[in-house]
């Protein structure tokens, strides 16, 4: 029998632009800044400055998972940052109407997101991440998950790499840890 890969759920702000950071810092660092025009910033809006980091795509393919598309610019993602970064089109999470509010302060994605996992297992790199939302995951969704939360102030590291490449490699079955 074999196991199925692992989804990665993919934020686009935040975990690969880190919205937050110092534009100088952020570039010495590898990022390239780049002006786009997702859907809703079309003319007169000015374009969008989006910072990308081109050596994270092949760092994500080497990671095993199966990489979907988990932001807001769903599509968009495929023609504006995927061709940055060198990944291929990837399939993308379509979020349901927004508005609802539960009181039960899980982020608005959550649930979304451990419905199309249906059960496999999952990691998700969102910046938004909250303790709410992995006690909500641990008790809906019968996978192993990581929710594996990213500063947006400095984006993906090496040490979230290796973060996800080790709960990769974990146990393939039942319960595994749920920490980010």
């Amino acid at each position: 029998m074999t196991v199925p890969r692992p989804i990665l759920f993919l934020d686009v702000d935040g975990p690969l632009n880190p919205w937050r950071a110092d534009p100088e810092r952020i570039e010495r660092a590898g990022y390239r800044t780049l002006a786009m025009r997702p859907t809703g910033w079309e003319p007169p809006v000015p374009a969008l400055l989006v910072r990308l980091d081109p050596r994270h795509g092949p760092l994500l393919l080497a990671l095993g998972f199966r990489l979907v598309w988990a932001t807001t610019w769903k599509a968009d993602a495929n023609t504006w940052i995927a061709p940055v970064l060198g990944l291929p089109d990837l399939p993308y999470v379509e979020w349901p109407p927004l508005g609802r509010d539960d009181g039960e302060e899980v982020h608005w994605k959550t649930r979304r997101l451990v419905e199309v996992a249906a059960g496999r297992p999952f990691a998700w790199v969102d910046d938004e991440i909250s303790a709410h939302d992995r006690d909500w995951v641990a008790l809906h969704h019968a996978g192993r998950a990581l929710l594996h939360r990213v500063d947006p102030a400095v984006g993906l590291r090496p040490g979230d790499f290796g973060a996800l490449r080790e709960w990769a490699a974990g146990p393939a079955a039942g319960g595994g840890w749920r920490g980010g």
